[in-house]
């Protein structure tokens, strides 16, 4: 390939190196001048262009990166179309991206000309997630080397999805009278609701004395019971002989490592029984923030089995973010750390509902379990781990609030709302306190959510520093609710009529992570055979 200054009269085939506007017409970076297009930049006077020009052996940036496309061979990810000499690709699985590291080396070691950049080896994916692009740097490539990485981006072992698998775990929580019945009320939401951000259950929780007898017996028989085994100590693990990995082996099971060099997360303990993972849960865990648990936890849900010497090999990088309620900071200056981000529910109750049509009632107020789904779905944000929770009323907004009184939440009415869903959004997020980093933006007719939905969500803007977009999803499709950071707040200003928060996560200002909550994300009532098929009495049918 020649690359430089063309003479206009000699540039036709020549791949232009820089956008170019010529009279009323604008060329785009790497078009390919005809006799038409030479013709008109004579007439505007450009006699001179910067271009590339294509030699025997030579593959445009687009076909070469197309080519790799069709090459590419890994498991669990989409690959999108050529352009600009990119394609990207997306995961299409929800797990942890696996890539070798010596296979991508050798890859980029090929040619300059010819990247491939991604994830770094177990990155916690879902679908929709860009994990790797391949790039062809210059306009175009020399067929000989993209034959090579071909090869190479063929390998299947390059790079590939490991899928959670659906895992059914059990708890096992021993007591001391030091610790509070609270907190290990509050690690059983939060174990659960960390399975459930990677599509496993926990079935079942027991609480023992902190005794190797009687946790055993229970590590025994919920090991012939469940796929996982997950022990929470009263005591933190001091020593290989300790009561939790004593409890491993009377029940009949083997202890792979005793402590990890991973901070937060030294004191994990990993064994087995038969085939049934055992852990011992470190007490960081009792932390929604990220921790050498959720490491080990994410790769036991693909089916990996790691083993000790794997753990002992997670020391760089293994140092974390600290973790304010540690009793030991790293340092004394360390002891009032950042707390972590507050989140403040917006619930959006202002709708017409105009899909029920003019005799099925206003479904906000149709009975669901004996109470106005309005109130259920308030009290499912009153019962996660929200600061606060805002409702935003409109149509029919005497008996909205009516159907919410006596609940701890703060009523804002929007007169406005017959304009669409942005005035809503507005008048909610203006009520939003302060000291919140972030609105969880809740739908009042999805009776699938739980607290437990919410609060995955909570922690995975948690582990965003209160930085990122939080989306939920089912798996395949995007849907409700949404965790807006403060930083986004502003956009919502710009938004009109029936416009909501889709319109700032497609944006692209702002970091998402999608988060699959299952089905729920993607169940909403808008039509009367939607709230009958949802369990539902309509309005008017039968009393609340």
């Amino acid at each position: 390939m020649k690359f430089g200054v063309v003479s206009t009269v000699q540039a036709e085939g020549a791949l232009l190196a820089h956008a170019l506007t010529a009279g009323d017409r604008r060329f785009k970076k790497g078009h390919r001048i005809n006799a038409e297009d030479r013709a008109h930049l004579a007439a505007n006077n450009i006699t001179q262009i910067i271009a590339a020009v294509l030699e025997a052996g030579d593959v445009g940036e687009n076909e070469a990166a197309a080519c790799l496309a069709t090459a590419f061979a890994g498991t669990g990810i989409g690959v999108a179309d050529a352009a600009t000499g990119r394609v990207n690709l997306h995961a299409s699985l929800h797990g942890l991206f696996r890539v070798d590291k010596d296979l991508v080396d050798a890859l980029n070691a090929i040619d300059p000309a010819i990247t491939f950049a991604c994830l770094a080896d177990r990155a916690r994916v879902v679908p929709g997630d860009m994990v790797a692009t391949i790039k062809i740097i210059p306009l175009a490539v020399l067929g000989a080397a993209l034959g090579r990485a071909a090869l190479l981006i063929g390998h299947p072992g390059l790079c590939a999805i490991a899928p959670f698998r659906p895992w059914r775990a059990g708890l096992i929580a021993t007591c001391l009278p030091t610790l509070k019945p609270s907190v290990m009320d509050k690690t059983r939401e939060l174990t659960a609701a960390r399975l459930a951000a990677m599509g496993s259950t926990l079935v079942e929780e027991v609480r023992v004395a902190h005794d190797a007898e009687a946790v055993s017996v229970e590590i025994a028989r919920m090991a012939a019971a469940h796929d996982l085994v997950i022990l929470f100590g009263a005591s933190a693990v001091t020593d290989p002989g300790d009561v939790l990995p004593q409890a491993i082996r009377q029940a009949g099971g083997r202890v792979e490592r005793v402590g990890m060099p991973v901070d937060p997360g030294n004191l994990l303990v990993l064994g087995s029984v038969g085939e049934v993972p055992v852990v011992a849960a470190p007490g960081c865990a009792r932390s929604p923030k990220d921790n050498g648990f959720d490491w080990i936890l994410a790769r036991l849900l693909t089916g990996e089995s790691p083993s000790s010497a794997e753990i002992a090999g997670l020391g760089v990088g293994g140092l974390l973010l600290e973790i304010p309620t540690r009793p030991q900071p790293r340092l004394a200056k360390e002891a009032h750390a950042e707390p972590r981000p507050q989140v403040t529910a917006v619930l959006l109750a202002a709708g017409r509902a105009s899909r029920m049509g003019a005799h099925a009632g206003h479904k906000l107020l149709a009975a669901f379990d004996g109470e106005a789904l309005v109130r259920r779905m308030a009290r499912v944000a009153l019962s996660a781990r929200l600061t606060d929770v805002v409702v935003v009323t409109g149509h029919r907004a005497s008996a909205v609030a009516a159907a919410i009184k006596g609940l701890d939440v703060q009523i804002v009415e929007n007169p406005n709302h017959a304009t669409g869903m942005a005035s809503s959004l507005k008048a909610g997020l203006a009520a939003v306190g302060s000291a919140a980093d972030g609105a969880l933006v809740l739908l009042s007719d999805m009776p699938a959510l739980t607290s437990a939905h919410l609060d995955v969500l909570v922690t995975s803007f948690e582990q965003s520093g209160g930085r990122a977009i939080v989306r939920a999803c089912d798996g395949q499709s995007r849907g409700n609710p949404v965790i807006l950071p403060r930083a986004a707040f502003a956009a919502v200003a710009a938004l009109a009529a029936d416009v909501g928060a889709r319109a700032i996560v497609d944006s692209g200002k702002f970091d998402v992570v999608d988060v699959d909550i299952g089905p729920a994300a993607r169940l909403d009532v808008d039509t009367p055979d939607a709230v009958r098929a949802a369990g539902g009495i309509l309005e008017g049918s039968g009393s609340l």
